[in-house]
């Protein structure tokens, strides 16, 4: 964990004063690094026959077709609203102060399909389990959550219990 830590810059009072930004560039640009953190999730869940990584936008579009291709799987986005160009299924999750909302094409997994969910960072978990409630919705399996950082101190992983979740790197 801590080798992959040290590739995180932390940016304080970002974007607004009392914010610590972890930033993944940094570890975007180094390429063991980057190979790293893509492997560790393809050895994790290479066992689990996943036939569709779901990543949600918009760093998860940074990680999930690489690790699609790892574990030769197919892609499907996850987008705010008016985004994707077909039918959707959408769902609303709260915000500390209001909602958010997205939206996935209602044909990007089939019935059964076996579903990794990966984002960069899972904070208090609710971009996670809407995207499962979407995923569930259109009848695919959920098998699993990747993330590269996760902050514990906000209990995300709380709110996807019953689920398997990989972080990489833990603050």
């Amino acid at each position: 964990m801590d080798d992959l830590k040290r590739h995180i810059r932390e940016i304080p009072d970002y974007p607004k004063p009392g914010i610590l930004f972890y930033d993944i560039t940094t570890l975007l640009r180094d390429p063991w690094a980057l190979r790293t953190t893509i492997d560790r999730f393809a050895e994790r869940f290479i066992g689990d026959h996943v036939d569709k990584v779901v990543g949600m936008e918009s760093r998860g579009f940074l990680f999930g077709p690489i690790l699609a291709y790892n574990l030769n799987a197919g892609f499907v986005p996850v987008r705010k609203p008016g985004k994707l160009p077909s039918d959707v299924v959408t769902e609303s999750y709260d915000l500390e102060y209001g909602t958010d909302t997205l939206e996935m094409h209602d044909d990007g997994i089939a019935d059964g399909e076996r579903v990794l969910i990966v984002d960069d960072l899972i904070a208090t978990g609710g971009t996670a389990q809407a995207t499962a409630k979407m995923v569930e919705t259109v009848s695919g399996e959920v098998v699993g959550f990747g993330f590269i950082i996760e902050l514990t101190f906000l209990a995300g992983r709380d709110r996807l219990e019953g689920y398997a979740v990989e972080s990489l790197i833990r603050y």
